[in-house]
C-alpha cells in the first residue's frame, strides 16, 4: 500500500500514535487530527485514500463527520467506537461507513481491514476504468457506448464506435485493414477492405478537428490510435 494516505481522526492521542506507527510501518502516509471539525477539513485538504474515524470526538462527533463526508465523497471510512451494540453498528453503516471496529481493538486488525477495503476499491475502479477512457477533449464509455467530444455527445454508428474502441484499446499499435475487419466486422465478413477507410473517414469527421488527430493513418499499412501529449 505504498504511497497511500490514511487520515486518522481520534481524540485519544495514544491510540492515534499507535495507529500512526502501524500504518507507517505498512508504508502509508499518515495524517492525524484530534477533533471532528479539523478532521472534516483535512478530508478536503489532504484527499486521503481512507479515513479512520472515531465516533466520540470533540467539536463534531464522528456520526456527523461521516454524514458530511458522504455528501460529497465516497472515500472509504472505518469507524472506531467503544460502543459495540448492533444499533451503533447499523447506524454507522447506514451513514455510509465501510466498516465498524469496536474498542479495544488490535491495530493489526485495523490495518488488515483497511487494506481489504482499499483492494476492493481498486478492483471497482479498475472495472470502471476498463469501461471508460479519457483523453484531452475525448471520453469513450464502453458500457453506455457513448463518445463525448468537449463534453458533448457525438452520435456514432455501432461500427464507428467499435472501430474507435478497438483502436483505443491498443494505443500506438498499427492495425492493417484486414485486422480491423476481423475485429470489428467479424471473421465471416467478406466485404471490401476499403469499407474500413470509409468508416474511418466518417469517424474523423464526427470527432472534429481537435479529436480526429488521435486516429493516425500509417501509410501503406492501416491505422493506429496515437495518444496525444
Amino acid at each position: 500500500m505504498k504511497d497511500r494516505k490514511v487520515l486518522i481522526i481520534d481524540d485519544d492521542e495514544q491510540i492515534s500514535k499507535i495507529l500512526r506507527d502501524y500504518f507507517q510501518y505498512e508504508n502509508f502516509n499518515v495524517v492525524s487530527v484530534f477533533n471532528g471539525k479539523d478532521g472534516l477539513k483535512k478530508v478536503i485538504d489532504e484527499n486521503p485514500d481512507i479515513v479512520i474515524l472515531d465516533i466520540m470526538l470533540p467539536e463534531m462527533e464522528g456520526w456527523e463527520v461521516c454524514k458530511r463526508i458522504r455528501q460529497y465523497s465516497d472515500i472509504p471510512i472505518i469507524m472506531l467506537s467503544a460502543k459495540n451494540t448492533d444499533t451503533d453498528k447499523i447506524t454507522g453503516i447506514e451513514l455510509g461507513a465501510d466498516d465498524y471496529i469496536t474498542k479495544p481493538f488490535s491495530p493489526k486488525e485495523v490495518i488488515v481491514r483497511a487494506k481489504a477495503i482499499l483492494r476492493r476499491v481498486d478492483d471497482v475502479n479498475k472495472d470502471k476504468n476498463n469501461n471508460i477512457r479519457k483523453y484531452p477533449n475525448l471520453v469513450i464509455q464502453k458500457d453506455q457506448r457513448k463518445v463525448k467530444v468537449n463534453g458533448e455527445i457525438v452520435d456514432l454508428t455501432p461500427k464507428e464506435f467499435d472501430l474507435l474502441w478497438t483502436l483505443s484499446s491498443y494505443p500506438e499499435k498499427v492495425f492493417d485493414r484486414k485486422e480491423l475487419l476481423k475485429k470489428v466486422w467479424g471473421y465471416d465478413y467478406y466485404g471490401d477492405v476499403r469499407t474500413v477507410d470509409t468508416h474511418i473517414k466518417s469517424l474523423r469527421k464526427k470527432l472534429g478537428k481537435k479529436v480526429k488527430k488521435y486516429i493516425k493513418t500509417v501509410w501503406g499499412i492501416g491505422y493506429k490510435f496515437e495518444v496525444l501529449e
